[in-house]
C-alpha cells in the first residue's frame, strides 16, 4: 500500500519516568504526521501486542503510566489535529491525522471507554482452512513443497496457530544445526573453535536441510507430544504437594 509505519510495541508503554508513555505516544504521532508532510506518503502509528502492555489480568497493578497512555490514546481519537509535546500551544500547530493501528490477542482487558464503539473499529481475523493453505503454503513456495504437499500437511495438523506450521520448518534447521555443531567438534569446544580460529581455518560447510513432507510431518509430531507434555505435566504439583487441586 506505500504505508510507512511508525511502529510501537507494548513494552514501551511502562516507564520508571511518570508520564513518559504517554509523551512517547504523541511524539511518535506527531512523528507519523510528518512522514505525511515531508515525504509525502501515508503513514500511521502502530502499537503491537497493547494488550499486553495495557491489559488487566488478574490482580495486576495498574499504574499512573498506565492511565496516562490510556488518557493520551482517548485523547488522540477525540482529538487528531491537536497533538502537544510540551511546547508552547499554538493556534497554528495542526496534526496531520493518523491512522492509531492496534494488534492484540484480548481486548476485554483493555479499558473499556478506550475500545468502544465510534472511538475504536475493530477486525477479528480468524483465518479459515483455505486461507491458512494459503499462507502455508506462501511460507513453503521456496522449499519445492506442492500445494497439496501443504494441504495434507495443514490437515494431519489440524486447530493449531500459524507459528506451529512455521516452527515445523524451524524444527529442521534446528536438527540440521545440531549436527553442524556435533561436526565442528561438538558443543564443548564450540565457542573457542569460533573465537580462535584463524582466518584460514575452515569450519565444516553448513548445508540447509532439504524440506520434505516426512520431515515436516516428525517435526509437527515431536511438537504435538511438547504441547500434550506441557498440558499434562503439572510441576507445581509435583513441588506443592499439599496444593489443592
Amino acid at each position: 500500500m506505500g504505508v510507512e509505519p511508525v511502529i510501537m510495541s507494548a513494552g514501551e508503554l511502562e516507564s520508571e519516568r511518570a508520564g513518559e508513555p504517554g509523551r512517547l505516544i504523541r511524539d511518535r504521532y506527531r512523528t507519523a504526521s510528518q512522514v505525511v508532510q515531508n515525504k509525502g506518503k501515508m503513514s500511521c502509528l502502530m502499537i503491537n501486542d497493547i494488550d499486553a502492555g495495557l491489559g488487566r489480568f488478574g490482580n495486576t497493578q495498574m499504574t499512573v503510566n498506565n492511565q496516562i497512555v490510556v488518557g493520551t490514546l482517548m485523547n488522540l481519537s477525540d482529538n487528531p489535529t491537536r497533538v502537544s509535546i510540551g511546547q508552547d500551544w499554538r493556534a497554528s500547530d495542526i496534526t496531520n491525522r493518523i491512522p492509531i493501528i492496534f494488534t492484540g490477542n484480548d481486548f476485554s482487558t483493555l479499558y473499556a471507554p478506550l475500545i468502544r464503539d465510534g472511538r475504536m473499529e475493530k477486525f477479528l481475523w480468524q483465518p479459515n482452512q483455505e486461507d491458512i493453505i494459503n499462507i502455508v503454503n506462501r511460507m513453503y513456495e521456496k522449499d519445492g513443497i506442492s500445494r497439496d504437499e501443504v494441504e495434507h500437511i495443514v490437515n494431519t495438523f489440524p486447530n493449531q496457530a500459524l507459528d506451529f506450521y512455521g516452527a515445523l520448518r524451524s524444527r529442521t534447521y534446528d536438527r540440521s544445526i545440531l549436527k553442524w555443531v556435533e561436526d565442528t567438534g561438538g558443543y564443548e569446544t564450540l565457542g573457542s573453535r569460533l573465537l580462535s580460529r584463524k582466518k584460514d581455518d575452515n569450519l565444516p560447510m553448513f548445508i540447509p536441510p532439504q524440506q520434505t513432507v516426512e520431515t515436516l510431518l516428525e517435526s509437527g509430531n515431536s511438537l504435538i507430544e511438547e504441547q500434550r507434555l506441557v498440558m499434562e505435566t503439572k510441576l507445581s504439583k509435583e513441588y506443592m504437594k499439599n496444593m489443592d487441586d
